[in-house]
């Protein structure tokens, strides 16, 4: 049986205890993010859309941070969207900006509506750490 490590960034204690998850929980060497969206650490959406998408990302970077990984150890990613079409150009070049091109399996998919009213994506990704592929 393998070791299960929650993993919890100070800057999101806050929400972990309010919403009563773990932002990630490693197992191994594999690193199992949940969603992230943009959001200030007090909880507030953050209004603008670009704004909102390079906050998500940074949130995203912190977790995988705490976990001991990087963006380039993101082997799966899935993005849920609000108004996928009319948003992604915006995401698109934020991400491009911020997230290696061309190095994870990626899904996007449109959806109704997130956990709170204004947010336009949260970031979900499986990273697994790259060092610990090179001790096999």
């Amino acid at each position: 049986m393998q070791d299960r490590q929650i993993i919890v960034p100070d800057n999101m204690r806050l929400l972990s205890e309010q919403a009563g998850y773990a932002p990630a929980v490693k197992v191994g060497r594999t690193l199992y993010c949940a969603g992230q969206v943009g959001r200030t650490p007090g909880l507030s959406v953050i209004e603008d859309p670009e704004q909102q998408f390079f906050a998500a990302w940074e949130n995203l970077r912190l977790v995988l941070a705490a976990g001991g990984c990087e963006f380039e150890d993101v082997v799966e990613m899935t993005t849920y969207h609000i108004e996928l079409q009319r948003y992604m150009p915006l995401f698109r070049n934020v991400k491009d900006k911020v997230f290696p091109r061309s190095t994870c399996a990626w899904t996007c998919i449109g959806v109704s509506e997130l956990a709170k009213p204004g947010l336009l994506v949260e970031i979900k990704c499986i990273a697994v750490h790259r060092e610990s592929l090179l001790h096999r």
